[in-house]
């Protein structure tokens, strides 16, 4: 076993937005790794209880990070490391309940570190967006070195002020903090939502024969990101020293065309109803993504290992098994802006 696995046997681990995707199958790896104890706190605003690890050293609780109640809860456990997922996901939903948004991703996440600082927390690893901090006119491959002030939701805001706040906690009370920023993640975990990530929502509406709605231009693309390779990092970054203070691009370095991707989906699923056009979206300034990992590469060792194609295949296997669930939990509501109408396909 690699000496950054061993490093979880017998840990106390909290994890925020545990019931998410990326969180329940980190609580999973981690759970596997022997650690003592992972405390997954979630208020499943945006997850739902059964994606949650059922394991004999996983202790889930309910609640949000803007609750201290539910912090002095999950903080008594006194864990030596945290990673912090929870947020409120993402960019339209931002738009249309902007409040909200700077509560659980401005408050909560302030909370959380000094939670984390008072506490003693040996690692904090905070979940950012690398699709939404650099704005619209970073040159591709997207570096960490590039900042924008020109961001263009609410979203956007919150995340870029969860790193600088982690910046202030690293260098003003020494919380040994890693900042990683995650590009389009898929695969099995994610439940289909009105604000949820372009690849589950096609996947649920081609499993119901539905057409995939396209809200980009016709050259959009993105770097899409398989979540076991998003969990190697994390454990990575929840381990290697250098890391402390460092901020890195967490993703597949590949450019993936969305048409292409949609093509696919209907492909892999036998879907015939193809794929329709909707209005682009105000806030949607970004037609291409690609990220530069070479500072995790460096750094963590990270290398994406699992092919697009195979993350594909391994996600709708995934809803096939978990249909009943998903289709009872999927959520595609009416929302105050009239665009949420249709799936987003640069969401993340």
């Amino acid at each position: 076993m690699d000496d950054y696995k061993k490093h979880y046997q017998d840990k106390i681990v909290l994890i925020t937005g545990g019931a998410g995707s990326i969180g329940s199958n980190l609580t999973r790896e981690i759970a596997e790794l022997n650690a003592r104890l992972v405390i997954v706190l979630d208020d499943l605003s945006a997850a739902y209880e059964w994606n949650v690890p059922s394991l004999p050293n996983v202790l889930f609780v309910k609640g949000s990070i803007t609750d201290e109640m539910a912090l002095k809860r999950v903080f008594n456990e006194k864990p030596e490391l945290v990673y912090h997922l929870a947020a409120f996901f993402a960019n339209q939903n931002s738009v249309d309940y902007p409040q909200r948004d700077l509560s659980v991703n401005g408050m909560g996440t302030l909370l959380m570190f000094q939670y984390a600082q008072m506490t003693g927390v040996q690692r904090l690893v905070y979940a950012s967006s690398g699709c939404s901090i650099y704005g619209s006119a970073a040159p591709l491959p997207l570096r960490e070195d590039f900042m924008s002030m020109h961001l263009t939701t609410p979203y956007q805001i919150t995340k870029m002020l969860g790193e600088l706040y982690g910046n202030f906690f690293h260098h003003h009370h020494n919380l040994p903090i890693v900042k990683t920023r995650f590009f389009n993640s898929y695969g099995p975990g994610e439940v289909p939502g009105q604000y949820r990530n372009v690849i589950p929502n096609f996947i649920f509406k081609a499993l119901k024969g539905e057409p995939l709605p396209f809200t980009g231009a016709q050259n959009a693309s993105r770097d899409f990101t398989y979540v076991d390779d998003i969990v190697d990092a994390l454990l990575r970054a929840g381990y290697i020293d250098a890391a402390i203070g460092e901020e890195m691009n967490i993703a597949s370095a590949v450019e993936t065309s969305i048409l292409d991707m949609a093509a696919r989906v209907n492909e892999l699923t036998g879907n015939t109803a193809g794929v329709i056009t909707a209005p682009k979206r105000v806030w949607d300034t970004k037609n291409r993504l690609l990220a530069s990992i070479d500072r995790a590469k460096t750094i963590l060792g990270y290398q994406p290992k699992v092919e697009f194609d195979h993350g594909l295949k391994q996600t709708i296997e995934w809803f096939r098994k978990n249909w009943d669930n998903i289709n009872r939990d999927a959520e595609f509501p009416p929302g105050m802006s009239s665009a949420t109408r249709f799936v987003s396909a640069t969401q993340s």
